[in-house]
């Protein structure tokens, strides 16, 4: 029968939700002591399409899901949808606006009819579109194992209730503070943002700026510095000339920064009043004053001066930047340019770079020069020069000591005084702040963001008390791979406030305050909890889902004066599936979402109920390039199940990496999977139709080739079974798929397929291969499973190793044979004979008595021939036997103490003798097995035991 998936994924489909396979419920009978395993996945945003990489971030956990119901756990894989925010709103405006991009995705990538495009002009219109027809409709076209009843979105009125509750519980534990922040602000919505509304940037962090106060007279000229210990070190400054600049009041004092740096600061919360504008032409010749050193500097034109960063005036320190260095050389090269700015060449030709520290790692007393030097850098253009100053950088900063010029600092390694100096310097009045990012951010919206100091209500990450907890909740974690534990400490460590609320957006009015909404990454830290009774929740009202509500669901009936009868029978069903076992998430999520997962489930939670395990999605790759919905280069899961079907779009994504490792989707490659699945397929009927009216286990005859076969089908199982455990999908798909249709090919070679032995035990094989696969290849694995015996694969039905089918004895004869047969093929290909006769010769008794010695006596030649020696007919042979033993012992080094103790039990010459008629229908000849001390033939001679003289006529 021909392979047609599409027919049979419908099929299925369509058999699980009318049944409500997946539908996850306590046990109910007395003494049902299932095991309860509750995985979960980040609820999707659908602010547009689902792709491809999104099918394979939802289809591991189905796996896992799928094993351990297989296992007999009773398994909870819930899904909802994260709404709340602003990019849906974002993405709405955009669609009013009809922005030709925004157009563009909905029509061209994601297929929105034009018809349809009026239903997403409203946030929860355009939401509700892309979870019908794209999400739910794809999740369940890929079988994902879903128990829909608990299905919500984050702004649903009981879920906001929810929320309520734990934002009053964690601002009562002391986790929540006001205060000035510095937040990710879009200029253009006039509100904070966090990672899920940017667009670009997602990793810009915070760089709080020193800003060292230059003077011009009565105007103070800010110059922005990332190390303010090199102040010291300054020569001249530049400036854009052409770029737009302001001088402005701030905070009482006259300050000349760029148009944009003014704006900046009055987010900042500054007080800036704009006294003049003007461009840096205005600046460009004139000099300014250290207010450290007291010293004059000339003020330089310069192009390559971003009035968009910082204040857009920058101090140069040539002697320690490499940058610097370059752009004071290509200055004094350029006399007319100094000239139409009024400048005197000599001047510039007369400024010479200042160490202001020593350093063992350069000889050369300004490292600048020597980096240059040693990158081979000519000009500013050269992109080695980024490598070559943070080389300085991080040299200066981890070993650079201080001259003594900076008087009680001096001889002090930059790493140990930064912070100190700097505070100095700020008290002092010399030094000042700001905030940048580390990269341009712009918002979904379209806009600019920047930094912005707010009066907000904050998540106290950085509280260490509170670390601590979220520390220990890492050390008991499962985390998959075990590298993510570092990454997640590491988090905890640098974290610090996190701002949790926003002015507008979708969400949960923060209770105390109704003028803001708990952002989105805020408000789905502990919502896995709410899965376990979303459910049974519509028959509560809302007003009745009070602090109160949910206390006595979540901490028991000792929590309030007069608990809810109704929330304690929640409670039950909360208890019986948390904590969550595995989170399954992208390596994104680790520096904010799952980090804030444990945060809070370390507060609100006892410790019984912190989550267990974690593991990291990798990201997805198309055709070799990064995935880009703006761009139209995805691929969606729609297009793929139809043209491919869902079982091979599965198999692919989980066969090509391991859940935490990148792949990339190929399209020929997924062809491909797709042929392998139909070839499977149809040899799995044909082994069908051998197998009618096949007895039991007992009534079938074994051949040796039969128990070889079986016996790798138990190690085959124990080895996925271990992946499976491990997340390893990749691992478990290549042991039940790939490497045992290796065996496969063997067997089909090594025997009569038509033998009833080989019928049953094709069948036997392929009903255990059918339940490794089921949860990797659902569709397909249940429908020939079906046919087999006549119902799907079913819970208790992951495969056990059977001890009595597994034998080392028989693999090692077997690798014999294999090994014998490469060793002809191979003599066959160097000699390009085609023989008539192959004679195999076994080694004579005597080699045989030497292989046990080497075997009783160990690796060791010496002992062994001192061992061999005492036998007198040995020790005549002299040199040969020495020989023989050298080649012995090398040979056992090489084995597995578990091979050499079958090996022990082996009939050598009766392995060959039974391969025989294999290997002369491999090789069409005649075949002899042929005992070394029964001819005179030369090249029997050179026969070692398990090793035989091979001979081509």
């Amino acid at each position: 029968m021909t392979y047609e998936p599409r027919e049979i994924e419908r099929k299925w489909q369509d058999r699980w939700e009318d049944g409500g396979r997946y539908h996850a419920d306590p046990p109910t009978a007395a003494g049902d002591d299932e095991d309860a395993t509750f995985v979960t996945v980040p609820y999707p945003y659908p602010s547009g399409g689902m792709h491809i990489g999104h099918a394979r971030t939802y289809t591991v956990p189905d796996v896992y899901a799928r094993y351990r119901r297989l296992q007999g756990d009773k398994v909870l894989f819930p899904i909802a949808w994260h709404v709340t925010g602003t990019p849906i709103i974002g993405a709405v405006n955009r669609l009013q606006k009809r922005e030709e991009e925004q157009m563009s995705v909905l029509r061209d990538t994601y297929n929105v009819p034009e018809s349809e495009l009026d239903e997403l002009e409203t946030p929860m219109g355009f939401a509700r579109y892309f979870i019908e027809n794209h999400y739910k409709r794809n999740m369940k076209s890929l079988g994902l194992s879903v128990d829909w009843r608990r299905e919500f979105t984050t702004n649903d009125e009981r879920y906001s209730k929810f929320i309520e509750w734990q934002y009053e519980t964690l601002r009562d534990n002391g986790r929540l503070e006001k205060g000035l922040h510095p937040v990710k602000y879009c200029t253009d919505e006039e509100n904070p943002v966090t990672t899920h509304d940017i667009l670009e940037g997602e990793e810009a962090e915070f760089q709080e700026y020193t800003l060292v106060k230059f003077e011009a007279g009565d105007t103070v000229v800010p110059m922005a510095t990332l190390r303010p210990e090199t102040v010291r070190g300054v020569t001249n400054a530049y400036i854009d000339p052409d770029a737009h600049y302001v001088e402005a009041n701030v905070d009482g004092e006259r300050w000349l920064v760029s148009d944009q740096a003014a704006e900046k600061l009055v987010l900042q919360q500054r007080d800036v009043e704009i006294l003049d504008r003007f461009t840096g032409d205005a600046l460009v010749g004139e000099r300014v004053t250290n207010p450290v050193t007291g010293e004059d500097v000339l003020v330089l034109p310069a192009a390559f001066v971003d009035a968009d960063n910082a204040t857009g005036v920058v101090m140069s320190v040539p002697a320690h930047s490499p940058d610097d260095w370059v752009a004071l050389q290509e200055a004094k090269a350029d006399d007319e340019r100094m000239r139409k700015y009024g400048i005197d060449p000599a001047e510039v030709d007369a400024i010479e770079p200042k160490a202001i520290l020593d350093i063992d790692a350069y000889d050369d007393p300004f490292p600048a020069r020597a980096a240059v030097e040693e990158y081979g850098i000519e000009s500013s253009d050269d992109h080695a020069l980024e490598d070559a100053t943070q080389e300085v950088y991080n040299r200066e900063f981890h070993s650079g000591e201080l001259k003594d010029v900076y008087g009680e600092y001096g001889g002090q390694v930059v790493e140990d005084v930064r912070e100190e100096l700097d505070e100095h310097f700020q008290s002092q009045g010399a030094f000042d702040s700001m905030y940048e990012f580390s990269e341009e951010v712009v918002c979904r919206c379209g806009g600019e963001v920047e930094v912005a100091k707010q009066d907000t209500w904050f998540l106290t990450y950085n509280d260490e008390g509170w670390k601590e907890l979220a520390h220990d909740a890492i050390a008991d974690l499962d985390a998959i791979p075990e590298n993510t534990r570092d990454q997640l400490d590491h988090t905890v460590d640098w974290l610090n406030e996190w701002p949790c609320i926003r002015n507008y957006g979708l969400g949960t009015k923060l209770p105390w305050d109704d003028d803001f909404v708990i952002e989105p990454l805020s408000d789905s830290t502990v919502y896995m909890s709410y899965y376990t009774i979303a459910h049974r929740l519509q028959d509560v009202p809302p007003a009745e889902m009070d602090r109160e509500f949910f206390d006595t669901l979540f901490y028991g009936a000792d929590a309030v004066a007069d608990p809810d009868e109704r929330a304690l029978a929640l409670r039950d069903e909360w208890e019986y599936w948390y904590p969550v076992d595995y989170r399954v998430s992208g390596n994104d999520l680790v520096s904010n979402h799952l980090t804030f997962y444990l945060f809070h489930h370390t507060d609100l939670f006892e410790e019984s109920k912190w989550p267990q395990g974690i593991t990291i999605m990798g990201m997805g790759l198309l055709e070799g390039e990064s995935m880009s919905s703006s761009k139209g280069h995805v691929v969606l899961p729609t297009e793929a199940i139809e043209e491919y079907g869902a079982d091979t779009v599965r198999f692919f994504l989980l066969n090509s990496a391991e859940p935490w490792q990148d792949f990339d989707w190929r399209g020929d490659e997924v062809g491909t999977t797709r042929d392998q699945l139909a070839r499977f397929y149809e040899r799995a009927q044909d082994v069908a139709e051998r197998a009618a009216g096949l007895g039991d286990r007992e009534d079938v005859d074994l051949e040796r080739i039969d128990r070889w076969l079986l016996s790798k089908l138990q190690s085959t199982i124990r080895a996925a079974t271990d992946a499976m455990d491990n997340f390893q999908t990749r691992k478990a798909s290549q042991e039940a798929f790939y490497h045992f249709e290796e065996h496969l090919t063997w067997y089909r070679k090594r025997t009569d397929l038509d033998r009833e032995g080989a019928r049953w035990t094709l069948r036997e094989v392929l009903l255990t291969r059918l339940r490794l696969l089921a949860p990797i290849v659902p569709f397909v694995a249940n429908e020939l499973h079906d046919e087999l015996v006549g119902r799907p694969v079913g819970q208790d039905d992951w495969p056990e190793p059977d001890p009595e089918l597994e034998s080392e004895r028989v693999e090692v004869e077997e690798r014999l044979v294999e090994s014998l047969a490469d060793d002809v093929r191979e003599v066959v290909d160097v000699t390009d004979t085609d023989p008539d006769q192959i004679t195999i010769y076994t080694a004579a008794p005597w080699k045989q008595t030497v292989y046990e010695t080497v075997r009783e006596t160990g690796p060791d030649v010496g002992a062994v021939m001192g061992s061999v020696m005492q036998n007198e007919s040995l020790r005549e042979r002299g040199d040969e036997v020495n020989d023989l033993a050298q080649d012995l012992v090398a040979d056992v080094r090489e084995r597995s103490d578990e091979e050499l103790a079958a090996l022990d039990d082996v009939d050598e010459a009766d392995v060959y003798e039974q391969a025989a008629g294999f290997l002369a229908r491999q090789f069409d000849a005649t075949v002899d097995v042929v005992p070394e001390s029964e001819t005179d033939a030369e090249r029997a001679s050179r026969a070692v035991p398990f090793r035989p003289a091979i001979d081509l006529q």
